[in-house]
């Protein structure tokens, strides 16, 4: 997606993962939820019950997608909501059968944390200590995730449809087929994938994100099936899943978002695959460089690579300075000068990250023009840090 602006190089936005640029029809959808479905729909009079109407018709369009039936989908304040909300609840209500909740080391930090908050106190047998590896590709070790969903005392298992950072695609079936065997729930985070890739059935919970298949942000979706047993822990309320109340004109733009890029997301899909197949090989002739993530089994619109002697934050200021938006999986920024812990896990080279997310309307002609810069900005950044000769 490209801005022009007179005198100003024309820009290029390629950091479109969790936060896409709103689908056309979900503008529309939105404007017409504010006039028509402005009020609380949990009241009773026609207000209220016509907000209703658009808020059951949002929660079947996205059931239709992801499988699920109506009831199932509740929609939360964002996506970082969904994912903590489901671990808590989850855990919660099985206590009786243990408090360990089993998850990848590249899980996303909300998942992590609401783990270990839910796991805190645990002495869980032959467990492995901390969140199940992963291979250089990013890819869970099966084997091992499936021992520890076995393992006496789990009362959760999470794991990823697939990494938004490198795009690897997890083995969701066979960790939800030893999970059902062991009476264990499975929650899938599909924030990366929904929208953009087919969406997995083998899932006990669901948490996918709006704002990344190019709906509005500010609103979550949580998918519970009926079997599973939650105990709610947030604050008390009509809603305890959206505390305060649901946005339906959010919503609502959220679902018609949704069904707008399930319409071509076959055609879409194979677009976008094909350009990230030609950036990570343009990107792998510059020297010194580590293309990362599974070259096959992968999101379509994720690329991330990482160069030695770089750093992430100049690499990514100078190509913002050329016109291009980009990502940095590195996360070396002032508030945390750590890296990531998804790449970190994987033992690839965490510094000198630059990841890239193609939008639907990416073009072909911005790709080639990011693949142009891409090698004179890597030299530039080397040079200002004097490691240009190495």
């Amino acid at each position: 997606m490209s801005h022009a602006t007179p005198g100003i190089p024309e820009r290029v936005h390629l950091d479109n993962g969790g936060r896409a640029p709103w689908h056309p029809l979900a503008r529309q959808a939105f404007e017409q939820a504010l006039a028509d479905g402005w009020a609380d729909p949990r009241r009773l009079h026609a207000e209220g019950r016509r907000a209703a109407r658009l808020l059951d018709g949002a929660r079947e369009a996205i059931a239709a997608v992801l499988g699920a039936r109506t009831q199932e989908v509740r929609f939360t304040p964002s996506h970082t909501a969904s994912l903590h909300t489901a671990v808590a609840s989850a855990a919660a209500a099985r206590r009786r059968a243990g408090s360990t909740v089993v998850v990848s080391a590249v899980e996303r930090a909300a998942v992590l944390h609401a783990a270990s908050l839910a796991s805190r106190g645990a002495e869980p047998a032959g467990l492995p200590a901390g969140p199940v590896p992963v291979d250089r590709l990013g890819r869970v070790d099966v084997d091992a995730m499936v021992a520890a969903v076995r393992a006496p005392g789990v009362a959760l298992a999470a794991l990823q449809h697939a990494n938004g950072e490198v795009g690897t695609v997890q083995p969701v079936e066979a960790v939800h087929d030893a999970a059902r065997t062991a009476g264990v729930p499975l929650l899938v985070d599909a924030g990366a994938s929904v929208g953009h890739v087919a969406v997995p059935d083998t899932w006990d919970l669901l948490a996918a994100d709006p704002a990344d298949w190019g709906g509005p942000a500010g609103v979550g979706v949580l998918a519970v099936r009926q079997r599973v047993r939650t105990t709610l822990v947030g604050p008390e309320d009509e809603d305890p899943w959206a505390p305060g109340g649901v946005s339906v004109p959010l919503a609502f733009a959220a679902a018609v978002a949704l069904q707008a890029v399930e319409s071509d997301r076959v055609a879409q899909e194979a677009r976008r695959r094909a350009l990230v197949e030609r950036v990570r090989a343009e990107v792998s002739r510059i020297p010194d460089v580590e293309v990362v993530g599974d070259p096959d089994d992968r999101l379509p619109h994720v690329a991330t690579f990482s160069f030695l002697y770089v750093d992430g934050e100049a690499l990514v200021t100078e190509l913002d300075r050329l016109g291009f938006a980009v990502g940095s999986g590195s996360a070396c920024t002032a508030s945390t000068l750590e890296p990531s812990h998804v790449l970190a896990a994987m033992g690839v080279l965490t510094h000198g990250n630059v990841r890239i997310a193609l939008d639907r309307s990416t073009t072909a002609d911005e790709v080639d023009r990011f693949c142009a810069v891409l090698p004179g900005a890597v030299s530039r950044v080397r040079e200002m840090l004097g490691v240009g000769g190495l």
